[in-house]
């Protein structure tokens, strides 16, 4: 079955530029940097990694809220496939109904002058989807949907708590059932206990609207309990896709090691560490080679000098782009 998403060496690049009068370009951050993965319609994509890892800036540059430095990102929708990397911005408007985003901070994402029914209603009426009682309806079922009230929607938004304004923000995003919806972040700002009733309820709205998410996030217990398949990021790059158990059992590149090494334990007498030592490389400064090897415990000779390939082990299930599975 063809993917719902197709990202292929996709690249965010921003110039750094000099100081002076003429400003001239002196580097370039390298943000997100070939990345590549097919992401299949119903199913989540976790996107992990350390902050400044390249998560948020790879899930705007697909919606194309950052402009693509190259690439492509190949969505197929029911009568065509577009590439959101190349397409004219005027053609991009019409397929925002089809892809939808939810931010992390409830709080910033959510005009304060505007009413619950306004914010959530917004889309429809943009897109002339709907008016009148039409609009209503749609709105006062979405609420619903997410958990809240229809009786509220003349409330704004400071009369609500964190959670229940993440819950409007989805509701937003999930009003014109969009195919892919991308999640920022979404619970990490909240509460633990309201975050397992959001992530729940993002779950079973995926069951009922065949939704297909990319989530973005750094908090793995989630991502191993949301999600179907998990890119590990670092530095701008894909180092480990995989399937979520596979990955969590068998982590196969050092920095997923690492990674994995730092989520607590429920045993109080397992150490939480991080064996990873340093600071977490600079995209506007790489290192030579792999972006990783100035941290990692098990570089080798080729890790200084050459950049690793993205490439499959065993089935192909899994891709991995470490030095050590070509030896």
């Amino acid at each position: 079955m063809k993917p719902l998403l197709q990202v292929r060496d996709l690249c965010k690049h921003f110039p750094v530029l000099g100081k002076g009068l003429l400003r001239r370009q002196v580097g370039t951050v390298r943000a997100v940097d070939r990345v590549s993965f097919d992401l299949h319609r119903g199913r989540t994509l976790g996107l992990v990694g350390e902050s400044g890892s390249g998560k948020t800036t790879c899930a705007r540059t697909i919606l194309r809220a950052l402009e693509p430095t190259s690439g492509q990102a190949l969505f197929h929708t029911a009568d065509a496939t577009v590439d959101l990397a190349t397409i004219p911005e005027s053609r991009v408007k019409p397929l925002r109904q089809s892809m939808q985003m939810i931010f992390q901070d409830p709080f910033a994402s959510l005009n304060p002058r505007m009413t619950v029914d306004a914010i959530v209603g917004e889309p429809l009426v943009i897109h002339r989807l709907a008016r009148g009682s039409e609009l209503v309806d749609r709105v006062d079922e979405m609420l619903m949907k997410v958990g809240l009230q229809p009786e509220h929607r003349q409330r704004y938004p400071h009369a609500f708590s964190g959670g229940q304004r993440q819950r409007i923000g989805i509701a937003r995003a999930l009003i014109m059932r969009p195919s892919l919806v991308i999640a920022d972040e979404a619970v990490s700002a909240l509460d633990v206990s309201v975050q397992a009733q959001v992530i729940n309820m993002l779950v079973d709205l995926q069951d009922e609207f065949n939704l297909t998410y990319i989530f973005v996030a750094h908090d793995l217990s989630v991502v191993r309990h949301i999600c179907d398949r998990v890119a590990v990021m670092y530095a701008g790059r894909i180092v480990e896709l995989a399937d979520t158990d596979v990955l969590f059992n068998d982590p196969q590149h050092p920095y997923t090691r690492a990674l994995l090494s730092a989520v607590p334990h429920l045993d109080p007498d397992v150490p939480i560490r991080f064996d990873a030592g340093g600071e977490v490389a600079d995209p506007g400064n790489l290192p030579r080679g792999c972006s990783f090897h100035p941290r990692c415990p098990d570089c080798i000779d080729p890790c200084d000098a050459e950049v690793p390939d993205l490439l499959p082990l065993g089935n192909g299930e899994r891709l991995a782009a470490c030095h050590l599975h070509g030896q």
